[in-house]
């Protein structure tokens, strides 16, 4: 298991500021896709628990993470599966204990993410579009290792390329809510 502490700053954004942005920065050529399956209990415990579970695609690599609040951002756990095994977790659900979680789940939800990502002052943009039930939405997330400098340096990156700050929702929150 591999684990790590996630900050990250993130802001909804319209399309053409994402357009305008990938052209900006030259990275029309460099969008590649990633889909999130996202797995719970029937009853939404890790929901409830603010934990998100969730197996990432990333061609036919497949990565199992749980993600958990913390004082500053998030912590994650991540296991590295076989595309055999992420077909049968997707299909039958899994043990959730292999990482921690002492549940049964079952697949809830998915997101598709066209994403990009070039480093910025002391982190990592990323633009991403995010497709999920017929709905497509458009975000800037900036991850950094200092939650301090990091949201001077966010804020600036707003300034700098005048992108007004829409508060972005949680894109395993965003997938549940609008699943049919």
């Amino acid at each position: 298991m591999l684990l790590n502490k996630e900050i990250e700053f993130k802001s909804f954004i319209s399309e053409a500021k994402y357009n305008e942005l990938l052209e900006k920065f030259g990275l029309d050529n460099n969008v590649f896709a990633q889909t999130n399956h996202y797995f719970d209990t029937p009853d939404t415990k890790l929901l409830d628990e603010k934990t998100v579970l969730r197996i990432r695609q990333k061609g036919n690599n497949f990565k199992i993470t749980k993600k958990t609040r913390a004082d500053v951002g998030a912590d994650e756990t991540h296991i590295l599966i076989s595309k055999e095994k992420a077909l049968e977790y997707l299909a039958n659900g899994f043990d959730a204990s292999i990482i921690g979680i002492p549940y049964y789940v079952n697949k809830i939800a998915e997101l598709t993410t066209y994403r990009v990502s070039t480093p910025y002052k002391n982190g990592v943009l990323f633009f991403d579009k995010s497709e999920y039930y017929g709905k497509t939405d458009y975000e800037i997330e900036y991850e950094v290792d200092d939650d301090k400098v990091g949201y001077n340096d966010f804020l600036s990156f707003l300034k700098e390329y005048n992108v007004e700050y829409k508060e972005s929702i949680r894109k395993s929150k965003r997938a549940y809510d609008n699943r049919k």
